[in-house]
């Protein structure tokens, strides 16, 4: 719209290992504990993708397992689940092993681990396994990498230190990638959309956080030629929502989300709007629908 176009804009971390002196004598950084270095596998999936395990497919990862530091009787591979509610569970995900070894562990695998889940229907996005060690000593003395609250039981030296991974992360989620070049087309509004909008243009999407998404024109150039308002939505296991208010003129162009959506198979994300009652210059009331395409 013409008399649009006069809208008015209103870590590096420090790492240091040291030692105590006690009569000329250094203290040892490992005092008789064992240290893990756990590795994902090259192949393995980094999450439990909730999107596949919903239609039926036994997710799996898979990892080595190792003893960086230390000498133990016995091993076992623990796991740590914690629900996005914020309850631990704590199991044996393998009895007794023998280090280096090589694991794979599907969803399957850990429902059987956990009595606290009782079926697949109980993993929930949100939720995470974590996977490390506990190991015993010839004394006796057992040495577990994670307490059983879900905290860390490893000095931080060790944690920080860039030497070893003590401890793999496996999120239940979605994978995320829907950043890239798109045309947006406007395909249905209450307004006349030859005369209002440019339709088709070329648009990005780009990923500023994980699940969060900027759109870089989400008005399909309402307000006139190259004067693009960003728009941000979310993706969580396909499912978009847009969210309130834009990017470059909070409070005075915002967007409701009447219903969007995400094809799965094609990646066509469709995105139904319309501006909020506080918005500026003529636009509470004004609906549209883009279609935004991946471009080859």
């Amino acid at each position: 719209m013409k008399n649009f176009r006069y809208l008015i804009v209103i870590i590096s971390t420090a790492l240091c290992i040291s030692c105590e002196e006690d009569g000329g004598t250094s203290v040892r950084i490992f005092e008789d504990g064992i240290v893990p270095n756990m590795q994902l596998a090259s192949d393995s999936a980094v999450l439990f993708d909730l999107t596949k395990i919903n239609a039926g497919t036994n997710v799996e990862v898979s990892f080595s397992a190792d003893v960086a530091q230390g000498t133990a009787v016995s091993t076992d591979i623990m796991g740590y689940y914690t629900t996005a509610t914020g309850n631990v569970y704590n199991a044996i995900l393998f009895n007794n092993v023998s280090l280096p070894d090589n694991f794979t562990l599907s969803i399957n695998d850990v429902v059987s681990a956990f009595s606290e889940l009782a079926t697949i229907d109980d993993v929930l996005l949100g939720d995470a396994l974590a996977v490390s060690t506990r190991f015993t000593r010839s004394d006796g003395t057992v040495l577990s990498i994670i307490n059983a609250n879900g905290s860390s039981n490893v000095n931080q030296n060790i944690t920080n230190s860039g030497l070893y991974t003590t401890v793999l992360n496996f999120p239940v989620s979605c994978p995320t990638m829907l950043e890239g070049s798109y045309t947006s087309t406007v395909i249905a509004s209450n307004l006349d959309i030859a005369s209002n909008f440019r339709s088709p243009q070329p648009v990005t999407i780009t990923q500023p956080s994980s699940g969060t998404y900027l759109l870089s024109d989400g008005t399909a150039d309402i307000f006139g030629p190259d004067f693009p308002i960003g728009l941000n939505f979310t993706d969580v296991c396909g499912t978009i929502t847009v969210l309130s208010p834009s990017v470059d003129f909070p409070g005075l162009v915002d967007y409701i989300d009447l219903g969007s959506s995400l094809d799965q198979d094609s990646g066509i994300i469709t995105l139904d709007l319309e501006y909020t009652s506080g918005s500026c210059c003529g636009l509470p009331g004004i609906k549209y629908t883009l279609q935004l395409t991946p471009n080859p």
